[in-house]
C-alpha cells in the first residue's frame, strides 16, 4: 500500500510539473503576442539589444529600472524629450526584449559596456545619460568605466550608494542557485499579471498610476521566466557592485543633474542622491517635494528641464 501511495504521489507531482511548464510557456507566448517589441533589435557584438528611437538633436539615452523595460519611458517622457533630442531607449539585458548576457546575472558594469556599445553603434558616441532607479546605477557605471562615451548625466531616483537593509525573502528565493529556477517557473505559470500591476501601484505611491500606464507598460513581460530570474540575480548583486563602484564617483567629470523625490520609499533620498551630490564634482541635486519613486511620470516637466540643463552645461544647447 505504501508503494502504491508513493507511486500516486510521484504521478501527481509529475502531472503538476508538466501542467506548470505548459502554463509557463503558454503565458510567455501570450504576453509576447500581446506586447511585441516596440522598437527594433540591434546586433551589438553578436548580442541582440532592443532599441526604441525618436526625434532629432543631441542624443539622450534612457535606461530603465528593475523589473521594468523601455516601455516605462515610452509611455510619455520619451516623446516629450523627442521634441528637442534624439531619444534612444534601451532594454537592459534580460528585461524587455534584450536577452540575458549569461546565466549568472549581468553586472551593472557589464550592462554599461553592452549599452554603451549599442549607443555608439547608433552614432550616439557621447550621449546624455538618464538612468532611473537601477538604471541610474548602470548610468553611473557607464560614466565611470566609459567616460569618453558620455556627455552629461541625469541620475533619476538612482540607486547610487550602499545600503544596510537585507535582500528581501522574494529575491533571496528567486535568485537561489537551485530554488530560483523552480520558483520563477511557478510564478510564470500561476501568478496573474494583475499582481505586477498592484506592485506597480506601490512603486508609484504616494502618486497614482497614470491612466493607461498598466496596459502600456506590459506587466506580463516581467513575469517571464528568464526575466524574473535575471532581475532577481541583478537585484541580489547590485548592493555589492555599488559598494565597489561608489568610491570612484569622484572621477566623473561631466555635468550631472540629479533628481530625487523626498517621498521615495523605494530608493531613499538620504541614502542615495544626497550623498551622490557631494561625490560627483559639480553635481546639482533637485529635490522634488512630495514625489515618490516615479518622478518621470509625476513631474515629467522637471525631468525634461533637468535634461535641458545638463545639455546646456555640456555645450549641447
Amino acid at each position: 500500500m505504501a508503494l502504491k501511495a508513493l507511486l500516486w504521489v510521484c504521478a501527481a507531482l509529475a502531472l503538476f510539473a508538466a501542467v506548470t511548464l505548459w502554463r509557463a510557456r503558454a503565458h510567455e507566448a501570450r504576453v509576447e503576442r500581446h506586447w511585441p517589441p516596440s522598437g527594433r533589435i540591434l546586433e551589438v557584438g553578436g548580442h541582440p539589444v532592443h532599441v526604441w528611437e525618436a526625434g532629432e538633436g543631441p542624443p539622450v539615452v534612457l535606461i530603465h529600472g528593475a523589473s521594468a523595460n523601455l516601455r516605462d519611458f515610452t509611455f510619455s517622457l520619451a516623446q516629450r524629450l523627442a521634441r528637442s533630442y534624439r531619444v534612444i531607449a534601451l532594454d537592459r539585458p534580460g528585461l524587455g526584449y534584450t536577452p540575458r548576457l549569461g546565466d549568472g546575472g549581468a553586472s551593472i558594469a557589464e550592462q554599461a559596456g553592452l549599452l554603451s556599445e549599442a549607443a555608439a553603434q547608433l552614432g550616439a558616441e557621447r550621449p546624455i545619460l538618464l538612468g532611473h532607479s537601477y538604471g541610474g546605477a548602470v548610468a553611473l557605471a557607464w560614466a565611470v568605466h566609459h567616460p569618453e562615451r558620455v556627455a552629461a548625466l541625469v541620475p533619476l531616483a538612482a540607486a547610487s550608494n550602499p545600503w544596510d537593509s537585507p535582500l528581501s525573502l522574494y529575491y533571496k528565493l528567486t535568485s537561489h542557485p537551485w530554488l530560483g529556477p523552480v520558483a520563477v517557473t511557478l510564478i510564470t505559470a500561476w501568478v496573474p499579471d494583475r499582481v505586477v500591476e498592484n506592485a506597480v501601484a506601490e512603486v508609484f505611491a504616494p502618486q497614482q498610476v497614470p491612466q493607461g500606464y498598466g496596459a502600456h507598460f506590459a506587466p506580463g513581460l516581467t513575469l517571464r521566466r528568464a526575466t524574473l530570474r535575471e532581475n532577481a540575480l541583478q537585484r541580489a548583486s547590485i548592493n555589492a557592485e555599488i559598494r565597489a563602484l561608489h568610491s570612484r564617483y569622484g572621477e566623473i567629470a561631466v555635468p550631472t543633474e540629479i533628481l530625487h523625490g523626498d517621498a521615495d520609499t523605494t530608493v531613499g533620498l538620504s541614502i542615495h542622491s544626497e550623498p551622490l551630490a557631494g561625490q560627483i564634482p559639480g553635481a546639482r541635486l533637485t529635490v522634488l517635494e512630495g514625489i515618490g519613486h516615479m518622478p518621470h511620470h509625476a513631474r515629467e516637466g522637471a525631468v525634461a528641464a533637468a535634461v535641458d540643463r545638463a545639455a546646456a552645461r555640456a555645450g549641447l544647447r
